[in-house]
């Protein structure tokens, strides 16, 4: 049955933010952190002002691979001890700002709805300070993950080539295009062994998309598999910073081309 606060959810326009960017998988392991901080440099790179928000709470990991102890984080603004805009985090050698999540400290599914929403309201009014804002969202599909999701305007969905992660990501764009239609949904496939093998990976997708949900999210961009990445990850630093020749970064500035472009 369908209440009246169901129906006035459903049909009470959403806000977001037009400079929000968020970056799903549907599952973990497929790379969407390092992604989210490799998009957000190359933006940087590209004279942009630019935020990057853990929305993964409960596996926050972004100021883990980028070597940061941040005094404040996204745990004591849902506890209410500072503000959203007081857990801001720089990262000097990146030239961006982070917000870092908690990690083992639960997920934003948790949180009552009021809180949710007050989060969402916070984010959308302190990223009007930057030109972008990348939200790294946690896997899955629970109400935290679709509440930072409806702040988008543009959401990139992460997967490669592995059957489970194929599977999560169309489970993600189903039940975000159901949700809002509209959505602007991309796909970007990681980890391919070439060009070509990732958009074989892609078609695999777009052809679940088209036959189910009559959609066809274009596809944004392959990132090529670079064991400089991996070298990054251990070392807590940023892939434009150690390897900027690399084949996985020149992939990742296309990606971000593409979109400051628009």
């Amino acid at each position: 049955m369908t209440t009246k606060s169901d129906a006035a959810s459903k049909s009470a326009p959403r806000t977001r933010g037009r400079n929000i960017i968020a970056v799903a998988s549907g599952k973990g392991g497929v790379g969407k952190t390092w992604f989210s901080i490799t998009l957000t440099h190359a933006m940087v790179l590209e004279g942009h002002k630019a935020l990057l928000f853990d929305g993964d709470l409960g596996l926050a990991n972004i100021d883990i691979q980028l070597g940061l102890m941040p005094k404040h984080d996204l745990g004591g603004v849902i506890a209410g001890r500072i503000s959203l805009k007081n857990a801001i985090t720089p990262f000097p050698d990146g030239g961006f700002d982070i917000i870092a999540g908690r990690s083992g400290s639960g997920s934003l599914a948790n949180l009552p709805a009021t809180r949710l929403q007050a989060l969402s309201d916070d984010l959308i009014q302190t990223g009007k300070s930057y030109d972008k804002v990348l939200i790294d969202l946690g896997a899955g599909v629970d109400q935290g993950v679709r509440q930072m999701t409806s702040l988008a305007n543009t959401v990139i969905v992460i997967t490669n080539g592995d059957p489970t992660s194929l599977t999560d990501a169309y489970a993600f764009i189903k039940v975000t295009h159901m949700a809002r239609p509209k959505t602007d949904i991309r796909v970007v496939i990681n980890m391919a062994k070439d060009k070509k093998e990732g958009q074989a990976i892609y078609n695999k997708l777009l052809k679940a998309c088209e036959g189910f949900l009559k959609i066809s999210p274009p596809l944004l961009g392959v990132i090529r598999a670079d064991a400089r990445v991996s070298e990054c990850i251990r070392n807590q630093t940023p892939l434009l910073t150690r390897h900027p020749n690399c084949d996985a970064a020149h992939d990742i500035e296309a990606i971000a081309q593409i979109i400051l472009e628009e």
